[in-house]
This record gives C-alpha cells, sequence and structure tokens, in this order.
C-alpha cells in the first residue's frame, strides 16, 4: 500500500512498485484501493465480455477484462508519468500499438464500467470526465441493482451528449461498432 503524502501525485511509475496482489487506481493522482467485485458484478462482465468476444472475432478490435491497467495520457504524457491509471471492468482497444505490458496506454474506443455502492462516484463523475476528456466515443455504465445500462456516446463537440438508457428486455446497439448488438437479457439473467 502506498504511503498516501497529501502533496504528492503519483504515477503509473509510482504503481508499478505496489503490491500486485492489491487491486489500485490512481485518478488524478490520487491512488484508490478497489474492493473485491460481487459475483453479479462477475456474471455481468463474464457476459458482457462473452458477446463482445463473438462479436470482434474478425475485427482488429479486441475486448480485455479486469484486471488490465488503462493509462489515459495527458497532453506530452509518456507512460510511466501518467497520473490516471485505472482498472475498466471492460474496454474495447483498436489500436494495438498501444499494447504494452499490464495494459494500455492510450484512448480505448469503448470503456465499460460496472457500478457498485463503493465505485459509483468514480465511475460517474472521476472517470466519467476524464473518459470524455479523453475522447472514449462510447462508456457504459451498467447499474446491476437497477438491471439497465447507460450508455454515453461522444459527440461532435467532444462532450458526451445525453445518456440512452437500455434495460434489462433490451438489445443495445453500439455506436462505435454499428453491426455489434449486445443482448441485455443474457447479461441481467440470475441476478
Amino acid at each position: 500500500m502506498p504511503l498516501q503524502q497529501n502533496d504528492k501525485r503519483y504515477t503509473y511509475e509510482d504503481y508499478l512498485t505496489w503490491p500486485e496482489d492489491e487491486r489500485w487506481e490512481i485518478i488524478d493522482g490520487v491512488p484508490y484501493l478497489q474492493a473485491a467485485p460481487t459475483w453479479q458484478h462477475q456474471a455481468i462482465s463474464r457476459e458482457l465480455l462473452t458477446q463482445f468476444n463473438n462479436y470482434l472475432k474478425d475485427n482488429p478490435c479486441q475486448v480485455f477484462s479486469s484486471p488490465f491497467d488503462l493509462r489515459l495520457p495527458e497532453k506530452d504524457e509518456k507512460d510511466e508519468e501518467t497520473t490516471f491509471v485505472v482498472q475498466p471492468d471492460l474496454l474495447v482497444v483498436c489500436d494495438r500499438e498501444g499494447l504494452k505490458g499490464t495494459g494500455y496506454y492510450g484512448t480505448p474506443a469503448l470503456v465499460i464500467e460496472i457500478s457498485s455502492p463503493s465505485t459509483v462516484r468514480s465511475d460517474k463523475v472521476l472517470k466519467f470526465n476524464r473518459y470524455e476528456k479523453a475522447g472514449v466515443k462510447e462508456y457504459w455504465i451498467v447499474e446491476p441493482d437497477g438491471k439497465f445500462i447507460s450508455v454515453f456516446t461522444l459527440q461532435s463537440n467532444h462532450r458526451y451528449g445525453r445518456p440512452e438508457f437500455f434495460t434489462e428486455t433490451d438489445k443495445l446497439p453500439m455506436s462505435a461498432f454499428p453491426d455489434v448488438i449486445i443482448d441485455l437479457k443474457p447479461v441481467f439473467d440470475g441476478l
């Protein structure tokens, strides 16, 4: 565990020195210890990963799941200087050059966060703002308790527009990949 110093902004270089058996994220230089996900969280993640993997088989883009270090650089930050290191539940990467070591350095096409009471603020405010600023084309926030997904799509003004909401009975078309349609019934089945 890093020794928190009030004025220190932690980087990916610091992150690499922390214990491998602990899951950490760094948001704007501040470290956050991650709790283990619930079984419901894991079931949703597994089904989404399966559907995305099936759709992207013959596509240059790839889907990855946590644990996977996403580093979103700002301006001319080098990989090791990045102060934003997160573990999205799922992400789709189309630029293979950004794949390095334990994850990806760059801007993915899609990020999915499965929200929980301990991550809701981070998912809906801190990460939302950073994903938007970085140019992530599509951002999903999955709400297991309500069995719905909020989908934010980057607009031409480089801002996320109003979210579209999808429930457990919907089939969710993706704007980033028009030929991909996610069936939400099996995603929320059994919860």
